[in-house]
């Protein structure tokens, strides 16, 4: 069943680590990194698919015991190994299986986020500061750096919107899900009445990439520079060092002026721009692989609702999976586990489902 892929796998494992040890590839530090994840990918494959080839060799070994076999007690204790051997060939290729979808390869990156308040008002943005809050928690749970990148602030505590960078093992993986629109349904501190209101925020997920990953052409950008204004210091008025960058074929811009000079302002504002034109290239692409098959945790638009966080009732639903918790309380403290474990075993169930197809 999977000999050809298994033969494939070896060999280009082979090729793999024999490359590693080319002193050309240790000296390129690009190729290095690049082989060096190669390999990581490509060892439990082999290893699994080399088990299940000495496991299928076995049944065959035990099948041709059994024809031979006059002795009815050897022909007993080949009959019990010859049962265990199926079983452990069955779950072999289920694992096979699993570790022939397709990886993401921007599961292993850090990511920029961006949280945005959005219909409802000053809610709205009290609703986007508590998103934050919940996403720094579980980042801090997860042993994760967090760092603000850019913030617009409004006056009872809320964001109009806040960018965050997000840095440690397998960020991409566990957060790629969160983008779309989240509504919250509670009772505002303005309210009067007690009248249950509802607000959204959007949440926008992006791999963060580095000149090998995606590369922009320079000669697509503009870069402005202009003099900051607001907090940062008295040199802010002084020096031009806010620097704002268009890209011209897509229409994509970022500001930056948090940083202390031009040159980490320009840096910090191409590091979101790469990731936001890389976010709207791939969301195209999902779009039209999605007109063709369906996808259990959608495209990843903002404009999509996915969850709904209900106060009252203490309750989180997830849309797309049907998922509902009743501890709203405990998951606004960051206890983000069960939602993000659950959209990952569908998504790798769907991709599953399409393989088997």
């Amino acid at each position: 069943m999977f000999t050809d892929q298994l033969d494939s796998f070896i060999a280009r494992y082979a090729e793999v680590t024999e490359l590693m040890s080319d002193p050309d590839v240790i000296n390129d530090n690009q190729r290095f990194r690049a082989i060096s994840k190669e390999e990581a990918d490509l060892r439990p494959k082999v290893e699994t698919f080399s088990h299940y080839k000495e496991v299928i060799q076995g049944i065959e070994d035990t099948e041709e015991l059994l024809a031979e076999s006059s002795d009815d007690e050897m022909t007993e204790l080949a009959k019990e190994e010859l049962k265990e051997l199926k079983a452990e060939r069955d779950s072999l290729e289920e694992e096979i299986k699993r570790l022939m979808i397709p990886s993401d390869p921007n599961d292993d990156k850090n990511i920029i986020m961006e949280i945005r308040g959005a219909a409802g008002g000053d809610e709205a943005q009290l609703f986007a500061g508590d998103l934050y809050e919940m996403y720094s928690r579980y980042a801090t749970s997860q042993g994760w750096r967090v760092e603000v990148v850019e913030s617009s602030s409004n006056d009872i505590g809320g964001f109009k919107e806040i960018t965050l960078q997000i840095q440690g093992d397998n960020v991409y993986s566990k957060l790629k899900f969160e983008s779309g629109a989240h509504r919250v349904q509670r009772v505002p501190d303005t309210e009067s009445q007690g009248r249950v209101h509802t607000s959204t925020a959007t949440v926008g997920v992006m791999p963060e990439l580095e000149d090998i990953d995606f590369d922009l052409d320079d000669g697509d950008i503009r870069i402005d520079i202009y003099r900051a204004s607001g907090a940062g210091g008295q040199h802010v008025n002084k020096t031009s060092s806010a620097v704002r960058l268009t890209h011209e074929p897509t229409g994509i811009q970022v500001a930056m002026q948090d940083q202390r000079s031009q040159q980490q302002n320009k840096d910090k504002a191409m590091m979101i721009l790469r990731s936001r034109v890389y976010e709207k290239i791939a969301s195209e692409q999902q779009n039209e692989y999605d007109s063709q098959r369906k996808n259990l945790v959608g495209t990843g638009d903002r404009s999509e609702r996915i969850r709904t966080y209900n106060y009252p009732q203490n309750r989180v639903t997830d849309h797309r999976i049907g998922l509902t918790i009743q501890k709203l309380d405990r998951i606004m403290t960051g206890e983000l586990d069960e939602i993000v474990d659950a959209l990952l075993l569908a998504d790798q169930a769907n991709k599953l489902e399409e393989l088997n197809d």
